[in-house]
């Protein structure tokens, strides 16, 4: 009793009745015949009395707070594959072009990821759980990637030509800047916010429009389009400020509106000016967008 007692102790209560001398009054969930439970050990060697309010049982809040994480993470975890398997449908009956589909879900699967981020807790630990996710998607895309498994329907979905082997390259670059993203930036950053914004929106509809109205090329790089980097600057720089917006109404940012547009605008277009040079075959642009994004949003917001 004297462990339990010592944890009472902490609960002092409003008084019902005046005490007896030398006793210490605590509130009690379960009425008793005199209102009243008497422990006769106590770590002060005095009676301690309980009235009616202390809960018999509360879960410690880092325990709860464990457990709410878990449950995002499983959440999301299941929205993620929920997408991939939509996607792969759609692909498998002919209802989307393969490299239609790949687009969409290199759009969707990240922006709906950095939208999924509020549902975390505010526990610093929180950004661990939320990175578990594209943890496990890294873990996928190496397991048939190297061919120790075959998933038809995320091999079709996440690669061109459907050969394993591009699954090490574009798709694990772009899950490992999710993973980067929640570690280092969380929802308290915009730095996080407008890389992916451009990763994911920007780069992605550049490339959807691009191929399919992109007749004019850039004088520097024929595999580019003006109609697809004016598709990148514009998308990017609005899925990043709507992202913004999101967060702030939330309470994650709080934004000086009137120079983080320009900032973010300038971002964009340092970003697709990146996108738009001859250097795919030597960094992906899965890497270098979201890198130079973060750099230069690193010295714009700082």
């Amino acid at each position: 009793m004297t462990l339990l007692s010592s944890h009472l102790l902490l609960f002092s209560a409003v008084h019902r009745r005046t005490p007896p001398p030398c006793t210490t009054v605590f509130r009690w969930n379960k009425p008793t015949i005199d209102g009243t439970v008497r422990f006769l050990r106590s770590p002060v060697m005095t009676a301690v009395v309980l009235d009616q309010r202390v809960a018999r049982f509360v879960v410690p809040a880092a325990a709860e707070d464990l457990l709410y994480n878990a449950g995002a993470t499983v959440g999301v975890l299941g929205g993620a594959y929920a997408l991939v398997r939509a996607f792969d449908q759609l692909t498998r009956r002919n209802i989307l072009h393969q490299g239609l589909s790949r687009k969409l879900v290199h759009i969707l699967s990240g922006l709906l990821f950095l939208v999924s981020w509020p549902i975390f807790s505010n526990s610093p630990k929180a950004r661990y759980f939320a990175a578990f996710v594209p943890l496990v998607n890294c873990l996928r895309l190496l397991v048939n990637g190297l061919s120790l498994a075959s998933d038809e329907g995320l091999i079709k979905s996440l690669t061109r030509e459907g050969d394993p082997q591009e699954l090490l390259r574009g798709p694990l670059y772009y899950v490992l800047i999710l993973i980067f993203c929640a570690l280092v930036f969380w929802r308290e950053s915009p730095i996080g916010v407008v890389s992916l914004g451009m990763m994911c929106g920007g780069d992605g509809v550049a490339d959807i429009i691009g191929r399919k109205y992109g007749s004019i090329k850039i004088p520097y790089n024929q595999n580019k389009s003006w109609i697809g980097s004016i598709s990148m600057l514009v998308f990017g720089f609005l899925v990043s400020i709507g992202i913004l917006c999101y967060y702030s109404v939330l309470g994650h940012v709080q934004l000086d509106w009137a120079s983080t547009v320009p900032r973010v605008a300038f971002i964009s277009l340092v970003a697709t000016i990146v996108e738009s040079l001859p250097i795919t075959e030597i960094v992906d642009d899965n890497i270098s967008v979201p890198l130079v994004t973060m750099a230069v949003a690193f010295f714009t917001f700082h």
